[in-house]
């Protein structure tokens, strides 16, 4: 007899109320009746469960592991009390017997007597075998094995059987497959012929999954019902439940079922944050590399999507939201959608460089400040150190300056208002599809379970409350007593505290408090990073002015500008991850109620602390940088000792591009890439160690022996999909809202995120404990900050093209003050004049004569008026001139993008006309189902009441044939028989 055969024959009850364990004897090969009925098992213990994916019984299918920590006795003693445990020779034994309580269980010897557990260990017991025996009860079915190779490392194995998944997938409402296949429309004439070739030209693109390509059949889906099984397709109930689904069917029971005896009710979530059990995970579906591998969707996901060979290939998202969830495939769903549409942004951002690139010979402002027969002598950038010089040394930023800082960008910030329009619309409609073909239209989110903190939270004002009920018991008379012991009564208990007392805002005002304060002292930590890189970049320009020889002062402003952005990039990096801590923590003291609230709160904080943090350098260069310098004679100093700096001659786009470049670069290339690679195989490397430096006998043998619950659970534990989310968004932002400045940052984006989808690929299927499937429709808060990026988008590139860029007074120079309507002289016209007599004390420069003669006149950019003018120095008409036009264009180019952004999203529909219809038609043939069935029923029925009425006719109603009696009851009504739409 086999060892399953063996507790096949246990009575149903036994089977269904005790965990068996039958690891130890299998492991061993040994049966204290029959032996030598082992030798096979011996070869090979682990290939009938397939190395953990199933029941020792080979049959029952793992759905979920939980883990906890236990101490564990030594070899010998452990396999003397699994004998002893349980009247079976194969050990089993029910849940209290596993583990019995202190003092209780026989001793096999004095010597032998395992060591007293401590009062917190003896708890996390109890726990552990009340929760469990209340899975029990809700049908669930156990399997422990604590002979791991893992050290003071047990693992609990869940099972669900089939009534347990129909009764739960009642509850849930899933949407599975029936019998009932219809057509899906398909496209005709020019535009089938179309959809005919693309086909043809994207096949070596197109990944090797079944199911990828266009169908033209589909099953449709009803919620399911034990009362309809007859509906859905039941040929092969194994596989009617997915892996995905079932695991997402046990959870839900994890999150529901509660444990009692820590004074009040504990979730799975409670559970694994008190420590009670150390993870908790369903399982991978096997390995997804090696040459004896069976084939699965795990490694059918690592060969077609999770490789960076397969980089060019599309996504199998259908692939991915069947192994992973619906959450987690609309995450890599719209990663790639976002993807594709910065291909048509990176070509025009191509040509729009390119433009500049063509036209830079051409361009007369620069060719003017090249020009040395100009000689024209600027004001020193610095005070003593810094000394006058020539407008041309600064011909290379000039010429540069003109790649980015022309007509060209204008219209590219047009098209990339416009382009983030499309996208989500596109994604919108891209989304809408998703949720058809996931039978997901219907579907509604409901309201999560409390979270372990929250529960934590209110047992303590619950407590808090009865004490004071008792203190004011006591001065209430004797007659009133009664009544205050049974309303105690009553709220103490078995009902949940969490439905009695609900945490108010008055409850949570100190964390709100300390949010606010938290996050102002954040945001300024970094105005205060930004200012001490400013105070680095005057000090160090002065510094090397004054060090330098004369021909290295005319890179001085490039050295310093990459070196302190360089500084911001790391600073930037660095807070990045403490800010991501610090909105955690902010977020936990708030106690939000559940998981989803947890989560956008999260959100919120950390893209505000984020955002203020990657781009606050970005925007001092934009818009403040150079605005509040003052005027020779008369600069505004910081902390009067350090002079505010100035913009190149060319304008501050320049340094803003460099600027806007390596810290997104930068950015993507650390943070996003090498953290991302990097941190993840450290993390293994050390969780190898340690697993060596426990075992370091057997560590070899382990690693070939390991089930699949033990490999998982040397794998990451998941942590959200929020870190994803967030680099995105602000890479995002990089694309969008400074686009005026960088045109080739949509092709830098698309270049990364190439990578980065096979990244985070290769990450969840390789490097992460497989997540629990969650149903999802939307992304969530994450749509509605995209959107608040693309609005503001508009509104930044609108200032950046009138305020930073020489666009506007270029076009006012060229409409009212050029001569022969040419740029000709308009450098001239930007500068301002300024007597060197004029400057205030001790700020002139040291060596007047380092140019090789007397300066009495230089030139600063500026609008102001002369120093032989009456109103000297004052601003002149031509400011006034200039900020007028700037004002108009940020008003009308906001007005008419944002009119034409609102106009593109009012044209594309949300819905595809052709989803709609095969909604539309889904129902009405699920109506047609239900009135055929009712049909039958009524046709079955008329057949009984036709056939009853035949046999009254002729028999006669006696004794002896009751069944021809009116009132005869000896047949049951169609309406009873009928079930499972069969008789």
């Amino acid at each position: 007899m086999r060892v399953n055969e063996k507790y096949s024959t246990l009575p149903a009850e036994d089977r269904s109320v005790h965990i068996i364990n039958i690891c130890a004897i299998e492991d061993i090969g040994y049966l204290p009746s029959e032996g030598t009925l082992l030798n096979s098992l011996s070869v090979d213990p682990d290939a009938k469960c397939r190395y953990g994916l199933y029941f020792r019984d080979g049959r029952r299918k793992v759905d979920y592991i939980l883990v906890y920590h236990h101490k564990r006795p030594s070899g010998s003693r452990t396999l003397a009390r699994r004998v002893q445990h349980g009247d079976t020779p194969f050990g089993a034994r029910s849940l209290k017997q596993d583990h019995p309580l202190p003092g209780k269980g026989a001793p096999l010897d004095a010597g032998s007597a395992e060591p007293p557990m401590d009062y917190h260990e003896d708890d996390k017991r109890f726990r552990r075998e009340e929760y469990e025996g209340n899975l029990l009860e809700a049908g669930l079915e156990l399997e422990r094995d604590e002979d791991t190779k893992i050290h003071g490392v047990g693992f609990v194995k869940i099972h669900a059987p089939w009534n347990v998944l129909c009764r739960e997938a009642e509850f849930l409402k899933l949407k599975m497959p029936t019998k009932k296949m219809y057509h899906i429309n398909e496209t005709r004439g020019l535009l089938k012929k179309i959809s005919s070739v693309l086909q043809k030209i994207t096949e070596p693109i197109q990944p090797k999954v079944a199911g990828h390509r266009p169908q033209t059949m589909k099953i449709l889906s009803y919620p399911f019902s034990r009362e309809k099984q007859h509906l859905f397709d039941l040929s092969d109930k194994d596989s009617f439940f997915d892996s995905k689904t079932r695991s997402t069917i046990v959870y839900e029971i994890l999150k529901r079922t509660t444990c009692t005896k820590a004074k009040y009710s504990m979730g799975i979530t409670s559970l694994l944050a008190n420590g009670v059990y150390a993870a908790a995970y369903p399982l991978h579906d096997g390995d997804y590399e090696g040459e004896n591998v069976e084939f699965n969707d795990r490694k059918l996901l690592y060969e077609e999507w999770a490789r960076y060979g397969v980089f060019y290939k599309y996504q199998p998202i259908d692939l991915v939201r069947k192994y992973f969830g619906e959450k987690i495939g609309l995450y890599f769903a719209w990663l790639g959608v976002y993807t594709q549409m910065l291909i048509p942004a990176s070509v025009v951002g191509i040509i729009v460089f390119l433009y500049g690139c063509a036209t830079m010979d051409e361009n007369i402002p620069s060719m003017e400040m090249c020009d040395q027969r100009y000689n024209i002598t600027m004001c020193p950038l610095c005070d003593k150190t810094c000394s006058y010089w020539k407008m041309s040394s600064a011909c290379a930023t000039a010429r540069a300056s003109h790649l980015f800082d022309n007509p060209a960008t204008v219209f590219f910030s047009v098209f990339m208002a416009l382009w983030a329009a499309t996208f989500m619309e596109h994604w919108k409609r891209k989304q809408m599809r998703l949720n058809y073909r996931w039978d997901l239209t219907g579907f509604e989110e409901e309201e999560d379970h409390p979270r372990a903190e929250y529960e934590a939270r209110v047992l303590e004002k619950s407590l808090k409350k009865e004490s004071k009920n008792k203190e004011k018991r006591r001065h209430i008379p004797e007659d009133s007593t009664n009544k205050w012991k049974q309303r105690v009564k009553t709220a103490m208990a078995g009902v949940k505290l969490t439905d009695k007392v609900k945490l108010t805002w008055r409850d949570r005002f100190p964390a709100y408090l300390t949010n606010m304060v938290s996050i102002i002292f954040m945001i300024a930590v970094t105005f205060a990073i930004v200012l001490g890189v400013i105070i680095y970049r005057i000090s160090t320009a002065a510094a090397l002015a004054m060090n330098s020889s004369p021909s290295v002062r005319s890179n001085i402003r490039v050295t310093v500008t990459a070196t302190a952005v360089i500084i911001n990039l790391v600073v930037i990096i660095l807070l990045d991850e403490v800010y991501g801590c610090i909105a955690r923590w902010l977020t936990k003291i708030e106690v939000p109620k559940t998981e989803k609230s947890f989560e956008e709160r999260l959100i919120f904080k950390a893209f505000l602390l984020k955002f203020v943090n990657s781009y606050t350098p970005i925007f001092y260069v934009a818009f403040f940088k150079g605005r509040f310098v003052g005027r020779p004679g008369d600069y505004v100093y910081i902390f009067r000792s350090f002079r505010m700096e100035e913009c190149a001659p060319g304008g501050c786009l320049m340094e803003l591009c460099i600027q806007l470049s390596i810290i997104m670069l930068g950015k993507q290339l650390i943070q996003n890439n090498l953290f991302e690679i990097g941190i993840p195989k450290m993390k293994k490397f050390i969780r190898y160690l340690r697993l060596k430096r426990q075992s370091p006998t057997h560590h070899e043998e382990s690693v070939k022996r390991r089930q699949r619950y033990e490999v998982d659970y040397n794998l990451e534990p998941f942590a959200g999909l929020t870190p994803e989310y967030m680099e995105m968004i602000i890479q995002f932002g990089f694309v969008t809202l400074f686009v005026a400045s960088f045109p080739l940052a949509p092709l830098f984006a698309l270049l990364n995120n190439i990578i980065e989808i096979r990244l985070d690929a290769k990450k969840f299927v390789t490097e992460l404990r497989r997540p629990v499937a969650v149903r999802a429709k939307d992304i969530g808060i994450w749509y509605n900050i995209l959107r608040g990026i693309g609005k503001l988008a508009v509104i930044i590139n609108a200032f950046v093209i009138s305020f930073t860029s020489d666009f506007i007074p270029r076009l006012v120079y060229l409409y009212l003050y050029s001569k022969d309507g040419t740029m000709h002289g308009f450098v001239n016209h930007t500068l301002s004049s300024f007597n060197v007599s004029d400057f205030q004390d001790g700020t002139a420069p040291n060596d007047p004569l380092d140019l090789g003669y007397e300066v009495r006149i230089c030139r600063y950019k500026d609008y102001r008026e002369p120093p032989w003018s009456e109103n000297k120095y004052d601003i002149s008409k031509d400011f006034w001139a200039v900020l007028a036009a700037r004002l108009a264009f940020v008003i009308v180019f906001q007005n008419l993008v944002m009119f034409m952004s609102d106009f593109v999203d009012w044209v594309i529909p949300d819905i595809p006309k052709d989803i709609s219809q095969q909604i539309h038609k889904e129902k009405v043939l699920m109506v047609e189902l239900f009135m055929r069935e009712e049909q039958d029923k009524q046709q079955l029925l008329d057949t009984w009441r036709m056939e009853k009425e035949r046999q009254k006719d002729e028999a006669p109603c006696n004794h002896h044939n009751p069944t021809a009696c009116p009132d005869s009851l000896g047949s049951p009504a169609p309406s009873q028989a009928y079930h499972g739409g069969v008789l």
